[in-house]
């Protein structure tokens, strides 16, 4: 099966061209002030969320944040954490990186949540780089016990 080798060793080359370029040039294909390359299938900050009988909580991993321009808004069942993440060299230039992994810009990221909340109770507490957002639920998304009558 020669034409099987064939077409995977262009498929190799074809990758490993793209990891050199992108390597090469950290920032062909991004839109300028843009967080991450849209091309990533990962988002920012990276989050747990998980609940209890009470409310949903969103834990975000996010160090280096500008707290200043840190903002959580909840709408129905969706909330967004937006801001910005600081540049840690702001007076180096793009040409003296040796090697850059850790993007830095603006962000946005949502995240639909399993039930509505209450959004006028909503927390967020930003503490070693993680934000953490308490989530009340709604009185309406609450369990209610019924009590069964025997007849």
């Amino acid at each position: 099966m020669p034409t099987l080798n064939l077409f995977q060793e262009v498929e190799s080359l074809r990758r490993e061209m793209d990891r050199m370029a992108s390597e090469l040039f950290p920032f062909h294909g991004r839109r300028r002030g843009a967080f991450l390359p849209g091309r990533a299938a990962r988002q920012y900050p990276l989050v747990n969320v998980y609940d209890d009988e009470k409310s949903i909580y969103v834990e975000a991993l996010a160090p280096g944040l500008n707290t200043e321009n840190l903002e959580v808004t909840v709408v129905h069942n969706t909330v967004t954490i937006s801001g910005e993440k600081l540049h840690t060299a702001p007076d180096a230039r793009p040409e003296a990186y040796h090697r850059s992994e850790r993007a830095a810009g603006r962000f946005v990221r949502s995240i639909e949540l399993p039930t509505e909340v209450d959004e006028n109770k909503v927390s967020a507490d930003y503490r070693n780089g993680i934000l953490l957002i308490t989530l009340p639920k709604a009185e309406k998304a609450l369990p209610r016990r019924i009590s069964v009558r025997v007849g």
